[in-house]
């Protein structure tokens, strides 16, 4: 993921029209809570993920487990301190519950990142940043050969959390705190199909327990994976 103080990004028709869609179809979904916000396009859905799926995935981030890492020119290590697991799109049960987000949004499934679990113990912390990527860092011909900017993040929480771990987003307004099985999703970009400085958000430091999520992003174009794999990999 992208931190930075450069100017993000330029306007895009093809990616207004893809966040025009997607905010459509949520819109008309009733499972879907759209968050009270001016500056964020944010929707929220209790109970979208089933408790067996919630905890099979926990079991999964558990036995595969890394030091997330970051992307980005400016950021240090110090800035996301969790840990992460890639799936593997294609294993059962993950697949399903892959299709099954990205169905939600309406979005074709080759446009989505493999989807990552992330796991947050006491103290850890996702420090301020974008999920959009920055089109003036060097990182941005390698995103553009793989898919091109990120649109949409879908996010679910894996479990309660004793004291803190919210997801925070300072510039709109929004804070939304760890709920099992609860779905939370954003258009990272604006209106005009720009990036969305205002989607600036934190993964807030664990006070007490253990924080469980699975995060699955999405391009403009499909994901090439076969060019990923050549380039190196987001964060």
């Amino acid at each position: 993921m992208a931190i930075s103080t450069q100017a993000p990004g330029r306007p895009s028709a093809d990616r207004a029209a893809i966040g025009s869609a997607v905010a459509a179809r949520l819109d008309a979904d009733p499972r879907m809570q759209r968050l009270p916000s001016a500056q964020v396009d944010a929707w929220r859905c209790p109970a979208f993920l089933d408790e067996a799926n919630c905890d099979w995935l926990v079991q999964v981030i558990d036995a595969n487990r890394r030091p997330s890492t970051l992307l980005s020119d400016r950021g240090t290590s110090a800035n996301r301190t969790s840990e992460s697991c890639d799936m593997d799109r294609n294993a059962p049960g993950i697949r399903e519950i892959d299709r099954f987000i990205a169905d939600a949004l309406g979005i074709d499934p080759d446009h989505g990142e493999t989807m990552q679990g992330q796991r947050y113990a006491p103290g850890q912390h996702f420090r301020t940043h974008h999920d959009y990527f920055h089109e003036g860092e060097s990182y941005w011909p390698r995103m553009q050969a793989s898919g091109g900017q990120r649109t949409w993040t879908a996010m679910i929480y894996l479990n309660e959390v004793e004291e803190g771990g919210a997801t925070w987003f300072p510039q709109g307004g929004l804070r939304v705190a760890p709920r099992k099985g609860l779905l939370l999703v954003w258009n990272n970009l604006a209106a005009d199909g720009s990036p969305n400085t205002a989607t600036l958000h934190e993964g807030m430091a664990v006070v007490e327990g253990t924080k469980y999520i699975v995060t699955k992003w999405f391009r403009e174009r499909p994901w090439a994976m076969a060019a990923r794999a050549a380039t190196g990999s987001p964060a």
